[in-house]
């Protein structure tokens, strides 16, 4: 992994240039390109997974039947329902015993899939470095398609304004998820600055987010190549999350075309052999433009959302996840 050549000036810290080396099949190791060609073989023997609705993939999930190992379930985890925009909506807590300060975590998932439950491990760690993590149940497309999912995770942030001091005896609040996840984090930093005038969060961990669901160069041209996601999924999770005479540029849709003013410390992760590797490379870009301060991991050879997977790669980054959030206390 390298991350974007700085240096110190009289201004602060300025970007240089993003090493091209990152992305040369060469900087891939061979654990890495080994793990990449299982995935891509496993999936493409696989029938395709829109021949069924999307329920029935759930289930399948559920059941542990999906294509890779289900992760374990934390022991810690408690369900919290709150009210919620539509029903009532379910947030799964893994606390620990002195909170530091809280994470707001949002699965992904395409927005049709993924649950609260299914990256115990990440939040685990996350909370074993102090902050409560609070994953949120959201309603899943098409069944609710936009503003569905969004309201929700709204409904969530609002929530913890009100009550975290309380229950948590914190007010150091941050945001983050994978994917869909990372999208409706920035999204909901969006509503609550523009639609509250609150801007709470002070930081927000965003990893392999899709950030511009008209799909920005790496994800159109990506082609059929099944490394976890190809051009289809994308723009199938895309159709599936937006009814036709959505503005596939409103900013609430994709928020790479918003007005990003007064966004937290944001730290961007993505893998060089991911699809929306674009979605992560230009908002970062555009977050600073915005005066925010914004770092970027570039891992090589990661797929979307590679951690998922064991690797010494896998375990570089969720360190390094582990190191911004430190930084936030």
């Amino acid at each position: 992994m390298a991350l974007l050549s700085l240096r110190k000036s009289r201004r602060g810290l300025e970007v240089l240039n993003l090493n091209p080396a990152l992305f040369d099949p060469a900087a891939i190791d061979e654990e890495i390109a080994a793990q990449n060609a299982e995935i891509v073989a496993k999936l493409s023997a696989l029938p395709d997974q829109w021949s069924v609705p999307p329920a029935v993939i759930r289930e399948r999930r559920r059941q542990g039947l999906g294509p890779f190992p289900p992760m374990p379930k934390s022991a810690r985890a408690e369900i919290l329902t709150i009210p919620g925009p539509a029903a009532p909506l379910d947030l799964r807590i893994i606390a620990p015993e002195e909170p530091r300060g809280v994470y707001l975590h949002i699965h992904g998932g395409g927005w049709t899939f993924g649950t609260s439950e299914e990256q115990d491990p990440w939040l685990d760690r996350i909370a074993s470095n102090g902050f409560v993590c609070i994953s949120v149940e959201y309603r899943l497309a098409p069944e609710h398609p936009y503003p569905a999912a969004p309201d929700d995770c709204e409904a969530a942030a609002l929530w913890l304004l009100r009550e975290g001091k309380k229950r948590f005896g914190t007010t150091l609040f941050t945001i983050g998820g994978e994917s869909a996840g990372a999208h409706l984090s920035v999204v909901t930093l969006l509503r609550l600055r523009d639609r509250h005038g609150i801007r709470p969060f002070a930081g927000a961990n965003l990893f392999a987010g899709c950030y511009d669901l008209s799909l920005t160069p790496s994800a159109a041209r990506w082609g059929t190549e099944k490394l976890i996601l190809n051009t289809r999924d994308i723009q199938t999770f895309a159709d599936n999350f937006l009814s036709p005479d959505v503005d596939r540029r409103n900013p609430d849709v994709s928020p790479l075309h918003a007005d990003l003013e007064g966004m937290p410390p944001a730290s961007f992760s993505v893998g060089t052999r991911d699809p929306l590797v674009d979605d992560t490379l230009f908002m970062q870009a555009r977050w600073i433009a915005a005066g925010n301060a914004a770092e970027l991991a570039l891992w090589p050879g990661g797929c979307h959302v590679f951690p998922r997977f064991e690797s010494a790669l896998t375990e570089r980054a969720l360190a390094r996840i582990d190191a911004f959030m430190s930084g936030l206390v």
